[in-house]
């Protein structure tokens, strides 16, 4: 025993010291997590952006989607319906990772080259495609190329789209370097939209550094208005200015969505509306799921089942629903408006 005492000596003293650099390095990991993490959530919001990203979904879908989640940003993805078709999986991604979808054409086609009933034939059959994929109907279209007229805007009027353009051109799709993307977007002002496309690598490097840039100047990635064009809060509510006291409602409410309790096969979402007592309150929800049971509100569906209006029935500013999963446990319902009265 005298004789390995030293050596089992020797193997505690060098165990407490790994132990101990172990220790400082969870320590130091948590203080790197916590210094990441804060930021996104105490950001101050005094504008909203668009971020928005054409041509996918693409084999990198996947990655966009990394990289935007991890620095807390939401965008929007123009779809090219071809594209969707190909790669549902990928379109339902998107959507699982709280973004938003819009209509970028079928193939990528100088579209203004066409007559209305082609124009009409490949919108609806794009806005089809997603719907299919992700259960969500566009409410967004951006034209390729950003080439439009007023036939193409009446058509995609007449199936219930707004046409997006954007502010600032990001070059991503002609070379740009990732610190000249990173310039670029840092032009961006509240209310205003930048084009980036998916599947390229110097974007997704970028994405870091703008959301950097952002949160600098108290501005958070938001949703496209589908009345405005601009960028709003995700919620579809504008910021105050300077951060000051909201100014009257004018007809606009906020809804706030939490998901309360999670089983196997379903959970079940509160919402709660505040700015209005009575409200309506348009909720998505991303196939398959369905919601199975509602309270305290009254709920009208769309044709596909998947969009909910909810009205107040007098039982107060919160109701609530029980959603479905079959077989899609990662989507949680998306708060698209809140309307007055």
């Amino acid at each position: 025993m005298s004789k390995l005492f030293p050596r089992t000596a020797l193997w505690s003293r060098r165990l407490r010291a790994a132990l101990a650099v172990l220790a400082t390095a969870v320590a130091m990991c948590g203080v790197v997590l916590a210094a990441t993490s804060t930021p996104s959530s105490a950001a101050t919001c005094n504008g909203y952006v668009g971020l928005t990203f054409d041509d996918g979904p693409t084999g990198s879908t996947s990655a966009l989607l990394n990289v935007l989640r991890s620095n807390g940003a939401r965008a929007t993805m123009f779809n090219v319906g071809q594209n969707v078709q190909n790669n549902r999986s990928a379109a339902q991604a998107q959507v699982a990772a709280g973004m938003w979808v819009g209509n970028h054409s079928w193939n990528h086609a100088h579209m203004t080259s066409m007559s209305q009933a082609q124009m009409q034939s490949d919108l609806s059959q794009t806005s089809s495609a997603i719907q299919s994929a992700t259960g969500i109907r566009p409410q967004l279209f951006r034209p390729p190329y950003g080439e439009t007229n007023s036939t193409l805007q009446s058509v995609a009027s007449s199936l219930g789209m707004r046409q997006v353009i954007w502010d600032v051109d990001s070059q991503d799709w002609n070379g740009a370097s990732v610190s000249q993307i990173v310039a670029n977007a840092s032009r961006l002002q509240a209310g205003q939209v930048i084009l980036m496309h998916d599947g390229i690598q110097n974007t997704r490097d970028a994405i870091p550094q703008i959301m950097a840039n952002l949160t600098s100047r108290n501005l958070c990635p938001g949703m496209i208005s589908p009345s405005t064009g601009r960028a709003v809060a995700p919620d579809g509510t504008t910021p105050p200015p300077d951060g000051g006291t909201p100014p009257p409602t004018g007809g606009t409410c906020t809804a706030a969505a939490a998901t309360t309790n999670v089983w196997g096969d379903r959970y079940n979402t509160s919402v709660t509306v505040s700015g209005a007592s009575t409200w309506t309150v348009v909720v998505a929800i991303t196939a398959p799921q369905r919601v199975s049971t509602i309270w305290n509100g009254t709920a009208t569906w769309d044709s596909s089942g998947t969009v909910m209006t909810m009205r107040s029935n007098g039982s107060g500013n919160t109701f609530g629903f029980t959603t479905m999963t079959n077989g899609n446990s990662g989507a949680r319902p998306q708060i698209r408006s809140c309307t007055a009265g």
